[in-house]
């Protein structure tokens, strides 16, 4: 017998009814249910209540005393329902100003059938995986005899949505919207983006996964630790602001040790992010390399936030972040990960932090092989 899968019901809140009901039947022609249409905040947030619609078409420009962006921040208040904004004027001022409520698109009017499809999967995939996402952190942070098998079960059914998400960016790019308007272009990025730190964040559960059950091991080869480095720093650029300087200070001759170079990757990505991430206010970065007692010395410095002595106690719990952080985000798991790669290979960790002038990691790894 066949399963017939569930339509989805999108709820309009437009206040132009010749805009809503032409974007009713696209809708209808994709394939979709029309649950109802509103034109004012208020209707849109007692239809959600009640009808409780799988997604939502926002007009950002609506009838009544809130706009659509009120509107989403209440609905979201009491629902997790994924809204998607529509406006005819996408300025990076509104845009900006939607995106802080979660939102997961946006669309330009007057509305193309491609762009209307594929936002509308982006934004069911993107609230898919969000759902997910937090079953399998509460999963990670939980104690059970299954959970490696469990989360490794969740990353691959993650792995789904975040292709859709990835094929519809492609989509979007594709269209004609895409090659007129420079709007479209910041969209897609913003897509883009949160991909990759879906992906990120996935990759992080399963290593700390692996490591905990005792499932991560080392594959030791010889490496070129100062070209490592150079190439770890080039890798980095694309995150690093004018504000920033960063540096890499070679304090020896080039250097060959048998590491781990997937993990040693993911260490010094992992710290060298944090220190770029948590200098808001830009400053000096820098890498530095030595060679002591057998030993690889790899030292991040950064002149950001720094941290609490209070915080610096829990520095390697998973999902630990200092009180300080404030808007920057983060899952809590970086450091956690970095530790057991350090123990792995074992190496030692420490840190010195100073609130408001910086943070220096010193990381000591062994398997010193010569120096040339």
């Amino acid at each position: 017998m066949d399963v017939v899968e569930k339509a989805i019901n999108i709820l309009i809140v437009e206040d132009e009814l010749l805009i809503a009901k032409s974007l009713a039947q696209k809708l209808e022609k994709l394939g979709y249910q029309i649950a109802d249409i509103v034109s004012s905040g208020a209707d849109a947030i007692q239809r959600a209540g009640e009808l409780e619609p799988d997604l939502i078409l926002m007009d950002i420009v609506i009838k009544g005393d809130i706009d659509g962006i009120e509107t989403a921040v209440i609905i979201n208040q009491e629902l997790d329902i994924p809204i998607i904004y529509t406006t005819a004027y996408a300025d990076d001022e509104t845009l900006q100003r939607a995106e802080k409520t979660g939102s997961y698109g946006y669309l330009l009017k007057p509305f193309k059938q491609r762009e209307l499809h594929a936002t509308i999967k982006i934004a069911l995939s993107k609230h898919q995986e969000a759902v997910k996402m937090q079953q399998l952190i509460a999963l990670a942070a939980a104690k059970s005899e299954n959970r490696s098998r469990f989360i490794s079960m969740a990353y691959h059914d993650l792995n789904t949505p975040l292709t859709t998400i990835q094929l519809s960016a492609e989509m979007l790019e594709d269209s004609e919207l895409q090659r007129s308007s420079g709007t479209t272009n910041k969209n897609v990025e913003r897509i883009k983006k949160a991909v990759s730190n879906m992906s990120e964040l996935l990759e992080d559960i399963l290593m700390l996964s692996k490591a905990e059950s005792g499932k991560l091991s080392l594959n030791l080869n010889q490496i070129n630790a100062t070209d490592f480095c150079n190439s770890i720093l080039e890798e980095l650029q694309p995150i690093v602001t004018d504000k920033h300087i960063v540096t890499f200070r070679n304090q020896t001759n080039p250097v060959h040790a048998n590491l781990d170079a997937k993990l040693l990757h993911h260490l010094l990505t992992n710290l060298l992010s944090n220190a770029i991430k948590y200098s808001p206010n830009g400053g000096n970065v820098s890498l530095e390399l030595s060679c002591e007692n057998q030993q690889i010395i790899l030292c991040v410095r950064d002149e950001g936030i720094g941290m609490t002595a209070e915080y610096k106690g829990k520095l390697f719990q998973q999902f630990e972040r200092g009180a300080n952080v404030g808007k920057i985000k983060g899952s809590g798991l970086g450091l956690c990960i970095v530790k057991h790669i350090v123990d792995l290979h074992g190496g030692t960790i420490s840190v010195e932090s100073e609130l408001g002038k910086g943070t220096t990691f010193m990381v000591a790894l062994p398997f010193l092989v010569s120096s040339k």
